[in-house]
């Protein structure tokens, strides 16, 4: 059984790969229980977490200008590794 499906807490690191599916209302309910249980005691994971809604927040505001031509290449290279990974 994979460790994210069994019922023993989740660690940090799981945390970590399953909060853009958290973010996204993405989580199976058992998932996400074990996810709120993992956060009400781990102040690191709650930062992380809201570090990344600020994050999520703020590059919502950004506009084409905001970003030089090297930010543009950068982002699309993530892009492009992003797609490739889902695609294997």
């Amino acid at each position: 059984m994979s460790p994210l499906l069994s019922r023993k807490p989740l660690m940090c690191q799981e945390v970590v790969e399953l909060v853009t599916d958290y973010l996204e209302d993405a989580l199976p309910r058992r998932r996400r229980r074990r996810f709120d249980a993992h956060l009400a005691g781990c102040e690191h994971c709650t930062e992380y977490l809201r570090q990344m809604r600020e994050t999520i927040r703020l590059t919502g505001t950004l506009t084409d200008e905001d970003l030089t031509p090297e930010m543009r290449e950068e982002f699309g290279e993530l892009f492009r590794k992003m797609r490739a990974e889902e695609e294997r």
